[in-house]
């Protein structure tokens, strides 16, 4: 028999159908939502998540509770109310299902974004500081590590997969240094649990982290934003292939019958070479390719039969390492430091060999020099730096693996990286920011000063608080030290970050002292961290008796051929540092040319001057890459700022 459905009870058929998943639908949480988060104190906290349709939640909290009904989307939002700095504590989630969120503490949150400089943890500077990671016992301050994702063509929201981790000696090696310091020195001082959401990813433009909206007032980025969002546009944007490569000549150094790294090969007809350097200054001109690298060292027998350690510095661009034939560690760009095990048992006494083969596509390819060159065991080390022999193992021909057709990449452009690592945040309420970033966009440094304060303007939007702190990092000394008066790209970035002090609630470090000519990353994280603190300290903590930076250019005043200049933040008076002449003043009249002046501290005010500049206008102090020798300070120990008055 053939039995058929009423139309009346297809409709309820229907109706249950379609309520079964707000029935059965599970609660979830964002990824911050999780064991071991710090919530921010003396704020309502607001915690999310998502459930089935019209599904009713409920929060246990501290004492409190906290009920939402999902709508028709399945989200689901609670404001909890104000609560106090403490814990442990344990959250209880309900609805079709429970969970249960531990170790929950109570105290000041800090998002802290940036790039690389931001990135770099505690691991790549551990040799620095030994003892400070020795000593990082302190559970009550906690990270929270975003993994890189970027998108271009919508807001996402939720962030990829990580967790909450506490400060121990193991998991602060993978803490952001900058910000570790940061969140150390405010904890030690305060006592109060310290919560680090770490968002940042190297070599990107600031413009990648501020939204659609925070971008309105720039049109060629509203221009890329709109193409965006067209299907079609992107479609045949990411469809665009890399050219095809040309396979180079193989490397005569893996190709052989000897490889170039056994200890059974003889090498014929090997170059000297002085480590650390560049090839390109020591007679090989314009080669990009492989280039292999050979020492002979004798070790002494209290060496052997123990771990050892080989320090190669900083190579350009790409390694490969060999002890006695066997291969101990590469690294596949010039950033990192090269420190790599050499297993116990490797190292023999008497003769030893070293080989590391480097391989480079553009620009002067070796071995960073002032970097450390040594070999660590038992105790003992053997410093590698001298005479080593070379030989060329491959050529590759002029743009080999270059010319893409296709350099598009999301992390890159506008909002790909606020769709995906910001916005999933701005629910979470924080006590301030912490920016480290700049070096992306020093080709175009003057309309920086315009995109940080669109930045902060946005990200203060996005919170729903327009007061809340925006501290940052004012870009080190890099590069070569230049010994005349000069332009430097580097110089203006630091004026247009300088310029952002306008924008209320903002404090900046200076860190002009705490870079290295040939890092871009330098390793000096502990005062870049401890000077951000000194921001957060005035501006998040009240703390009136804090002197938050160092000597600030406020304004300048002409008397015959010398001009007076007056400076903010002068803590407990202006200061050379190591005593001496003050240095890196220069001193131009109405043509703009800059010659080196002399200067000297007269209370709380610099005068300048040049004998031969009889009508003086501008005054620039330490306006260079790497103005090496800048030492006006404070006598609380802070360097002034960079600047320039012929902009003002």
């Amino acid at each position: 028999m053939k039995h058929c459905l009423r139309p009346s009870a297809v409709i309820l058929l229907s109706w249950f159908l379609l309520t079964i998943p707000s029935a059965y639908a599970q609660v979830s949480l964002p990824k911050l939502v999780s064991d071991n988060m710090v919530l921010q104190r003396d704020t309502k906290i607001k915690l999310w998540g998502w459930a089935g349709r019209h599904e009713k939640v409920t929060i246990k909290f501290n004492n409190k509770t906290g009920k939402a009904i999902t709508g028709d989307d399945g989200k689901w939002m609670i404001l909890l109310p104000v609560m106090k700095a403490g814990g442990p504590y344990t959250m209880e989630i309900s609805a079709s299902n429970h969970i249960t969120i531990r170790n929950i503490l109570i105290g000041d949150v800090w998002f802290c974004s940036g790039q690389s400089n931001m990135v770099i943890n505690m691991e790549r500077v551990k040799e620095r500081y030994p003892e400070d990671i020795a000593q990082a016992n302190y559970p009550e301050i906690r990270n929270f590590f975003i993994p890189t994702v970027a998108d271009v063509r919508k807001v996402h929201d939720e962030l990829p997969a990580s967790e909450w981790k506490a400060a121990t000696p193991t998991n602060t090696l993978n803490f952001g240094a900058a910000s570790y310091f940061f969140a150390r020195k405010l904890y030690l001082k305060y006592h109060v649990p310290i919560g680090i959401i770490n968002a940042s990813v190297g070599g990107t433009p600031i413009e990648a982290w501020i939204s659609e909206g925070g971008l309105k007032q720039f049109p060629e980025y509203q221009t890329k934003l709109a193409n965006f969002k067209d299907s079609v546009y992107m479609g045949k944007l990411l469809a665009k292939k890399d050219p095809p490569i040309k396979k180079p000549e193989a490397d005569k150094g893996l190709t052989g019958p000897v490889k170039w790294y056994d200890t059974t090969y003889v090498p014929q007809g090997w170059h000297k070479f002085w480590l650390p350097g560049y090839w390109a200054d020591q007679g090989v001109k314009g080669l990009n390719g492989t280039v292999w690298f050979r020492k002979e060292i004798n070790i002494p027998a209290s060496m052997t039969g123990t771990p050892a350690k080989l320090f190669m510095g900083r190579i350009i661009d790409a390694d490969q390492a060999y002890v006695n034939g066997v291969l101990v560690g590469g690294t596949t760009y010039q950033y990192p430091p090269r420190r790599y095990d050499v297993a116990q048992g490797l190292l023999k006494p008497g003769k030893n060999i070293i080989v590391v083969r480097v391989v480079n596509t553009a620009g002067k390819g070796g071995f960073v020099p002032e970097k450390p060159y040594f070999l660590s065991a038992g105790g003992q080390n053997i410093d590698l730096r001298g005479d080593w022999q070379y030989q060329v193992g491959e050529v590759f021909e002029t743009q080999w693996g270059a010319g893409s057709a296709n350099n598009f990449s999301a992390q890159n452009e506008p909002a790909g990286l606020y769709n995906t690592m910001v916005a999933p945040v701005i629910n979470y309420a924080v006590k301030g920011f912490v920016w480290y970033q700049g070096e992306s966009n020093t080709a175009k440094p003057q309309a920086y000063q315009y995109l940080l304060p669109a930045l902060i303007s946005d990200w203060r939007s996005k919170w729903n608080n327009v007061k809340l702190p925006f501290i940052y990092a004012q870009l080190p000394n890099f590069m070569e030290v230049q010994y005349s008066p000069s332009e430097s790209q580097w110089a203006e970035m630091r004026e247009s970050q300088l310029k952002a002090l306008a924008v209320p609630n903002t404090a900046m470090s200076v860190n002009i002292d705490a870079g290295e000519w040939n890092d871009i990353h330098p390793l000096d994280k502990k005062d870049v961290g401890e000077r951000l603190a000194l921001g957060a300290e005035k501006l998040a903590y009240h703390d009136e008796t804090v002197v938050l930076s160092g000597p600030i250019y406020q304004s300048a005043k002409i008397e015959g051929n010398k001009i007076t200049l007056t400076f903010n933040n002068i803590g407990s008076g202006l200061a050379a540092k190591d005593g001496g002449e003050l240095q890196y003043f220069a001193i131009a009249g109405k043509n703009k040319k800059y010659v080196w002046a002399k200067a000297r501290i007269e209370g709380n005010t610099v005068v300048v001057w040049n004998d031969d500049i009889t009508e003086p206008l501008y005054v620039r102090y330490a306006w260079a890459d790497n103005p090496e020798g800048a030492n006006l300070y404070n006598k609380d120990g802070l360097p002034a700022s960079p600047f320039t008055t012929d902009t003002q």
